[in-house]
C-alpha cells in the first residue's frame, strides 16, 4: 500500500484493540465496497491494513517496520519499502506441495466464552412466525362484537366516565398485546398447522449426503452444536439450485429473514482473503487450487427469495497439517473465506440480531431444495 499509514486509513490509534480495528473495518467497508460506489483499489488497500493490524505477528511486524508501506524506488522524504529476505532453499518432498490424502482436520471446539452473541442470546426464548398470520377465529370476532355492545350501555348510565374508563382498559390491554407483544397471544391457525407438520425440529437434510467430505461434516458439527442455541435458527444440508438435481450448496442456515449459505472446503494451509469482485486469495497471491460456486449460489438463492437477505460463508479447513487463518467478515465481500472459530463467531453474531423468528414461505422454499 503505497505511502498510507495503515492506521491512519482505518483511523484508529497505534495503540487501539482488536476490537476496535475490527469496528472501524466494517465500517469503512461499508461505504469503500465498489458496490457501495467505492474503487477496488481502494478496498483492496482496507483490506490490507485490516489484514495486518488484525494479526499479531503482523501488527508487530509492521510497528518494528519489518512491513512497511511505502513507494516503490524509495521517494526522497517518503518511507521506503522492506523486502523480506528469501528463504534459504531447502529441498522438498512433493507431499509438502499439495493436499494429504490422509490428512484428517482436528475438530474445531471455538470457546463459548469469547463468543458475545452466546451469552446474549436466550435459547428458551419463544419462537415467533412471520409473515404473521391473521387471527381468523369466530370466538375472538365475537368476543370483541359482544364487547362493543357494551358501549352504548356504557354511555347512557349516569356514571359513564368511570365505566367508559373500565371498558377502555381491557380493549386497550388486549388490542397492545396484539400490536406490541403478539408472542403471548394463542397461535392463530396457520402457525399451529406449521407447528404441527415440522414440529420443532431445527435440522433437515443429511450431511453426508452432500459429498461425505471431512470438512462439511466438521461444519455440520459446528452448525448444530453452536449455532442452534439461537432459537429461530432452522439448518439444512444440501441444497440444490433451481431445476437443478445436485447439491449445489453444502448448508445453508435460516434465521428470521437472513439466510447464509455456507460451503466447505479442504485446501492448503495459508492465509486467504477474497477481494470485493470474489477473487479467492491466498497469502496475497490469486489462489488457484481449488474454486466456489457460493459466489453464483447467493446471487441465484438472492434472485428465489427476494425478501430474505441472503450472504454467504467460505469456512475453510486445512488439507495437510498447518494453519488456515482469515480475516473477512460477512457482508464485507460476497463469499468471504472463515475458520471454524471465526465462521462460529461472525455468523453466530449475525443471526443473532434478530434470533427468535422463523420466516415460514422462506422455510418451506429452502426446505424444498433439499436433496433427499
Amino acid at each position: 500500500m503505497n505511502g498510507v499509514d495503515y492506521y491512519e486509513l482505518l483511523g484508529v490509534a497505534r495503540d487501539a484493540s482488536s476490537a476496535e480495528i475490527k469496528s472501524a473495518y466494517r465500517s469503512l467497508a461499508r461505504v469503500m465496497h465498489p458496490d457501495a460506489g467505492g474503487t477496488a483499489g481502494t478496498f483492496r488497500n482496507l483490506q490490507e491494513a485490516y489484514e495486518t493490524l488484525s494479526d499479531p505477528v503482523r501488527r508487530a511486524a509492521y510497528d518494528r517496520g519489518d512491513l512497511a508501506s511505502g513507494t516503490e524506488g524509495g521517494a526522497p522524504g517518503g518511507p521506503t519499502v522492506t523486502r523480506r529476505r528469501r528463504r534459504p532453499h531447502t529441498r522438498r518432498t512433493r507431499r509438502d506441495f499439495g493436499a494429504d490424502p490422509n490428512f484428517v482436520p482436528p475438530k474445531p471446539e471455538p470457546d463459548v466464552d469469547q463468543l458475545p452473541w452466546w451469552h446474549a442470546v436466550n435459547p428458551k426464548q419463544p419462537v415467533r412466525y412471520i409473515p404473521r398470520a391473521p387471527y381468523r377465529g369466530g370466538a375472538m370476532a365475537t368476543a370483541i362484537g359482544g364487547w362493543a355492545l357494551l358501549l352504548p350501555v356504557v354511555l347512557v348510565n349516569e356514571v359513564w366516565p368511570l365505566l367508559l374508563v373500565l371498558w377502555l382498559m381491557p380493549a386497550i390491554a388486549v388490542a397492545g398485546a396484539y400490536r406490541y407483544a403478539p408472542e403471548y397471544l394463542p397461535a392463530a391457525s396457520e402457525d399451529r398447522a406449521f407447528i404441527t407438520e415440522f414440529g420443532r425440529c431445527t435440522v433437515f437434510g443429511e450431511p453426508a449426503g452432500v459429498r461425505g467430505e471431512h470438512g462439511e461434516r466438521l461444519t455440520a458439527e459446528l452448525l448444530s452444536t453452536y449455532l442452534t442455541r439461537i432459537p429461530g435458527v432452522r439448518i439444512f444440508h444440501g441444497l440444490s439450485w433451481p431445476d437443478s438435481v445436485f447439491a449445489d450448496i453444502d448448508h445453508a442456515v435460516l434465521c428470521g429473514r437472513r439466510l447464509v449459505l455456507v460451503e466447505s472446503k479442504m485446501w492448503l494451509p495459508g492465509h486467504y482473503t477474497a477481494d470485493a469482485d470474489g477473487t479467492l486469495r491466498r497469502n496475497g497471491s490469486v489462489f488457484r487450487g481449488g474454486s466456489t460456486n457460493l459466489v453464483e449460489s447467493i446471487a441465484t438463492y438472492r434472485e428465489l427469495l427476494r425478501d430474505i437477505e441472503v450472504v454467504g460463508a467460505l469456512v475453510l479447513y486445512p488439507s495437510r497439517a498447518g494453519e488456515i487463518t482469515a480475516s473477512e467478515p460477512p457482508g464485507t465481500v460476497r463469499a468471504p473465506p472463515m475458520t471454524p472459530a471465526g465462521f462460529v463467531d461472525e455468523i453466530g453474531h449475525y443471526l443473532a440480531a434478530d434470533p427468535a423468528r422463523v420466516h415460514r414461505d422462506a422455510f418451506r422454499q429452502v426446505l424444498a431444495r433439499v436433496i433427499p
